[in-house]
């Protein structure tokens, strides 16, 4: 008995497990059939999204499509109905089983098809039967007639919908308010979005970009937000033919609030096209905005450019890219020229990775802007024959790319410190480039091209654009310091005292250690040293200013500046190695335009009025003239003026004349009343002094027109200037006079083009080719005389008007002041006129003003 029951109890045993294996057989199968439904559900939606293709045939296919559709869900339901029979052929052994075991295993509830947002999809069996108050009908898939109606009906009703909403808002959109056309937004995307014919999408994809006629920043980028939302949702083909077509079409709009839509969907539906779509035609759209007239589009196809370019998917544009951003950099808008300097440049540069190709083809640009310029003299062989008359657009050129120069120094210092193994430790040495580093790099055992390229190749292009660049191009000069003395701070004293300076010394003509330097490199250092004359004055003239001012202008090198300033100021006249020309002057002067340098030079300066020598004291006054605009009233009356007053009192002529025309420059500057009073005292005592160059000197500096004065009253001098030679012209006049007057009168006039009228121009080279005797000598040697020559000298001592009396006596011209001394009422009448209405004139005050 006990034997049998056993034995039954192995038979159930091994019969619940072939069931088992029975069931996760069926189970396999049921899976299977799961992912079928899934395809079937995938399909379904494919035949949904095609559906639109053909409008005229959609009834067709959707009926062809779901005839096929019914017959692959019978053919599913006859399989799974053949699977249920077979698993309800297997004995029930639930109950023995349980009683023994608890087997938790469980058949996943089946799937039925039902129509769900317009067309069959397929849904669970038991939330139909809930939804339907009916109870589960044992999970049994199905898919019944009224529900595949329903959805057809659900499917028409959505199409007739975007039909009408399509046909109505072309009407709609001309009679809403352009302020309230945005929220029509979601409607036109919709319709976009769901319309089946490709036409009706092109027309009201034409109307989002057309929605507002000028939009605002406002509204443009509420425009945006829909293109790059209705992009997300239409993929990446409708996109590239719907979206992009229309912006191509934008490009040319007369409006450039439209043309600045284009620009900036850009960059936005750049993400959502095919890569090789981004580097094609959204490149070629961004290439013809940026030939926009308008700065607005350029500067955002600037900024859409940065943005487009981590999404290009290889590197084939890049030089492409480069001459773009090399043609926004140069573009005449300041505000172009910003965005591409901080946005796009350095984008261009982590993209592309080719930073010593940007770098070499940046200075090839700033050489070629400046050489291409016609030399400022005609004349072979000398100084002004290799100086450059830059117009605007070259200027403006030179300077946006040492701007660039400039934002591109800390890529080249991040550069020099990666590539640079044997680099310092900055904690322990306080920089990178440290005297130990410039010491194993001076071995030369490794290349370290990377940190050479500034010394090697950047600091001879930019001395070299600098011999191009004459004195008053004082702007490009102030760039290029600017750019050296952030050299400096980057990379250190230690570089700035080994590497810098020697390049400059040496390109300035001075002697200089090369000591840390490869002797590899040696000869490409000296190469820049000066051999000739004229390129040792052009050295003087343009090289030494950026010595000052860039290099030894550092902080901390104020004491180094200061001892070769006295080299070249104090010492140099002194041992008479050399002396104070005007370019070391000039060069002084650009110092001077960085106010911290001011107390030093000062200084300096007190040294040289109070020494014994008098070209020290000529040259002193010379300087005390020139940096005169960069000063401000204070300091002209504590260091300026006094300085004058003490060259004004020498008891050498020389150096009272010189400071008579650096009180003329402070006179023109500043109209305080105490400055002009201190200059009127100074003026009385040079007229009082009655020497005839001092008087001339005085006159000379009265009459100078000021750099303030307007082109209207310059005419008006002019004018009034011709008149009066014109009628001077008629009477007897000496040929002294002529010579050392009329002809020097009219030839300043003559000078000054924009102020004089076609008319006077003409009669005043009929008069000087009369007077001169029909030949050039007499010009010639009026030019060079060097004596004031402002038409009022006519009126004093000595003047025509003083010679006119004498004239009338005797025929022959007064050679000598002893032998027809002039009256003495004469001067005293001047004097008086001087001493009454001196202060006035210095506060550029006239009768016609005050009245």
């Amino acid at each position: 008995m006990l034997e049998g029951l056993q034995k039954d109890l192995k038979d159930k045993e091994n019969l619940v497990q072939n069931l088992k294996q029975s069931l996760e057989h069926q189970r396999k199968e049921l899976n299977d059939c799961r992912a079928e439904i899934t395809a079937l559900k995938m399909h379904i939606e494919g035949y949904r999204s095609g559906r639109n293709m053909v409008a005229a045939d959609a009834d067709h296919v959707q009926s062809l499509s779901l005839e096929r559709y019914r017959e692959e869900v019978k053919s599913l339901q006859m399989e799974l109905e053949s699977l249920k029979s077979k698993h309800a052929k297997a004995p029930d052994f639930s109950d023995s089983t349980n009683s023994e075991k608890d087997y938790p295993e469980e058949i996943p509830q089946e799937f039925s098809v039902a129509p769900l947002n317009d067309s069959s999809t397929l849904v669970n069996d038991e939330s139909v039967s809930k939804q339907n108050n009916e109870p589960s009908s044992g999970g049994r898939l199905h898919l019944t007639s009224e529900d595949l109606s329903a959805g057809i009906v659900s499917e028409k009703r959505g199409l007739e919908t975007i039909q009408i909403l399509a046909d109505a808002l072309p009407k709609i959109v001309p009679y809403v308010l352009i302020n309230h056309r945005e929220e029509l937004l979601p409607l036109i995307m919709c319709a976009i979005e769901r319309h089946p014919d490709s036409s009706t999408r092109d027309s009201l994809t034409h109307t989002l970009f057309n929605l507002i006629k000028r939009p605002d920043e406002q509204q443009r980028r509420i425009i945006m937000d829909a293109c790059v939302t209705l992009a997300k949702n239409v993929g990446e083909m409708r996109t590239e033919t719907e979206l992009l077509p229309q912006c191509w079409e934008q490009i040319n709009h007369m409006y450039e609030e439209r043309r600045l839509l284009v620009a900036q969907s850009c960059g936005q539906l750049a993400e959502f096209v095919r890569p090789e779509i981004r580097d094609s035609l959204i490149l070629s759209i961004v290439q013809q905005l940026i030939e926009d007239s308008a700065t607005v589009v350029r500067e955002a196809a600037a900024h859409n450019l940065a943005l487009l370019l981590p999404l290009f998917p290889n590197m084939d544009k890049y030089f492409k890219v480069e001459d773009l951003m090399f043609q926004l950099v140069c573009d005449p808008s300041g505000v172009v020229v910003e965005t591409t300097l901080k946005q796009l440049v350095p984008a261009v540069n982590k993209w592309g990775n080719k930073l010593d190709h940007i770098l070499r083809v940046l200075l090839s640009h700033i050489s070629s802007s400046a050489q291409r310029c016609p030399p400022l003299s005609g004349v072979e062989g000398s100084v002004e024959s290799h100086l450059r008359v830059l117009g605007e657009r070259e200027r403006w050129n030179v300077d946006v790319l040492l701007r660039m120069l400039m934002e591109m120094l800390p890529f080249v210092y991040q550069k020099a410190i990666e590539m640079c193994p044997i680099a310092s430790d900055p904690e322990t040495t306080g920089t990178i480039f440290s005297m130990s580093f410039l010491e194993l790099y001076a071995r030369g055992h490794a290349q370290l091209p990377a940190f050479e390229w500034l010394h090697v190749d950047c600091f001879p292009a930019l001395i070299q654009l600098a011999c191009l660049l004459p004195p008053k191009e004082d702007s490009l000069r102030n760039r290029t310091t600017k750019f050296f003395l952030a050299v400096s701070e980057h990379y250190g004293d230690s570089y700035l005292t080994h590497i810098m300076l020697p390049v400059f010394l040496v390109a300035t003509g001075d002697d200089a250690e090369l000591t840390f330097f490869p002797s590899a490199i040696h000869s490409r250092i000296e190469g820049l040293r000066p051999r000739t004359a004229v390129a040792k004055r052009l050295a003087t003239m343009c090289v030494l200013p950026i010595l000052l001012a860039g290099v030894l202008g550092a902080p901390s090198k104020h004491e180094q500046l200061v001892e070769y300033l006295r080299k070249l100021l104090v010492e140099g006249v002194t041992n008479q190695s050399t002396k104070c020309n005007a370019e070391i002057v000039d060069a002084v002067r650009f110092l001077c335009t960085f106010e911290d340098h001011h107390g030093m030079i000062f200084n300096l300066l007190w040294e040289m009025v109070v020494s014994s020598n008098i070209d020290m004291k000529i040259n002193a006054a010379n300087l005390l003239k020139v940096i005169v605009p960069y000063i401000d009233a204070k300091v002209a009356s504590t260091h300026i003026l006094p300085a004058l007053v003490t060259l004004g009192s020498d008891q050498n002529l020389s150096v009272k004349y010189a400071s008579i025309d650096a009180f003329g420059a402070v006179a023109q500057h500043f109209k305080n009343d105490m400055i002009v009073d201190k200059i009127r005292v100074q003026m009385d005592a040079f007229l009082e002094d009655g020497s005839h160059e001092a008087t001339l000197a005085v006159i000379f500096q009265l009459t100078a027109t000021p750099p303030a004065s307007d082109l209207m009253r310059r005419r008006e001098r002019a004018n009034a200037f011709c008149e009066a030679i014109r009628a001077l012209d008629a009477t007897d006049v000496s040929a002294n006079s002529v010579r050392d007057f009329l002809l020097p009168a009219i030839q300043n006039l003559l000078r000054d083009y924009d102020a004089l009228d076609p008319a006077h121009k003409e009669a005043l080279e009929i008069i000087m080719k009369e007077r001169s005797g029909g030949t050039f000598d007499t010009i010639s040697k009026v030019m060079g005389a060097g004596l004031a020559s402002s038409v009022t000298s006519f009126f004093g001592e000595g003047g025509l008007l003083g010679k006119k009396e004498n004239a009338e006596l005797s025929p022959e011209p007064v050679e000598s002041p002893k032998a027809a001394p002039m009256p003495p009422v004469e001067d005293t009448r001047l004097r008086r006129i001087m001493r009454g209405h001196f202060t006035d004139m210095l506060r550029g005050k006239a009768k016609g003003d005050e009245t």
